[in-house]
């Protein structure tokens, strides 16, 4: 089942695009009137997002059921109808927009992920998400990079240890500051420390840092930091990461590269929702449209 944060959210996007009520929907439909509808993606994409979905649709009503008919991270090669909604046409037309924003979104994320993973083929490294994410968003769209075949980095500040430049200017330098973070968390935390230069590489090896983050390096910057690192700890690249750029960063050695884009900079796909009138199906409940292992939570590094 969806977890509470991500239902709070469905309750809020409803609130905020249903509000008082759909004027439009109750002055043109009749009462009782029943509706088949199709999901159609109209592009090429990962499909993610299929039991967030059908729980707008539940959650404003649940006499709406919905059938899958590809399963959640499905690829379609070409524009296909992706579920059938069924149900009382007028909460179907209510709840449309809302469903069709979530599809749309963890769609483009996933599809995004997926083609960024593909770049880094023949190589060790491993894609990872960051926390630029949409607030309130973070279990969803990090969801969709795991779907899309990339990892998530930490999900909260209460994951691991990851000092920043700024954590090291204000504790005085790479060495002080894993000290501290070490100190203060022991050995049950993993401790990763950015790095913007080669001598504070050699500075965070030195302290023991359980990861290095080797932040906007250049490719020669980056294959000299493997080279001296000689995978004593996992590296991880990170800073303006674009699609034209992650091959290359991949062959340097590294052991992940991680891309805020992925969820910062990612488009929707383009999903629509049509009535067929013609359109006749059987009904499946909601808890089998719903899948039960949405809570899996794989983190890296």
């Amino acid at each position: 089942m969806l977890p509470r944060s991500v239902l709070t959210l469905i309750d809020l996007a409803l609130d905020e695009d249903v509000g008082r009520g759909d004027v439009t929907t109750a002055a043109v439909l009749p009462p009782g009137l029943s509706a088949t509808a199709q999901v159609f993606i109209k592009q090429p994409a990962r499909v993610v997002g299929l039991p967030v979905l059908a729980a707008v649709f539940h959650r404003l009503d649940p006499q709406v059921t919905v059938t899958p008919l590809v399963h959640d991270g499905a690829d379609i090669a070409e524009p296909a109808p992706v579920c059938l909604v069924r149900g009382p046409a007028a909460s179907i037309l209510s709840a449309e927009r809302t469903a069709l924003n979530f599809l749309a979104r963890l769609s483009g994320i996933a599809t995004l992920t997926r083609q960024s993973t593909a770049r880094l083929a023949g190589t060790n490294a491993r894609l990872l998400d960051t926390r630029k994410t949409t607030p309130g968003w973070r279990y969803l769209e990090k969801y969709a990079v795991r779907m899309g075949g990339g990892m998530n980095h930490r999900f909260g500040l209460d994951d691991m240890v990851l000092i920043k430049d700024n954590h090291v200017a204000l504790a005085g330098g790479v060495a002080e500051a894993v000290a501290r973070a070490r100190k203060h968390v022991g050995i049950s935390v993993k401790v990763e420390v950015e790095v913007d230069t080669l001598s504070q590489l050699d500075e965070a090896l030195a302290a023991g840092a359980d990861l290095i983050l080797l932040d906007n390096m250049d490719l020669a910057t980056l294959r000299e930091a493997v080279s001296r690192t000689a995978g004593r700890v996992p590296l991880e690249a990170s800073g303006n990461m674009t699609l034209d750029r992650l091959a290359d960063v991949a062959r340097t050695g590294v052991d992940f590269i991680s891309m805020g884009a992925l969820t910062h900079a990612a488009t929707s796909v383009d999903v629509s929702l049509d009535v067929d009138l013609a359109l006749a199906a059987p009904s499946v409940p909601l808890a089998e449209a719903v899948p039960t292992d949405v809570r899996t939570r794989e983190t890296a590094p």
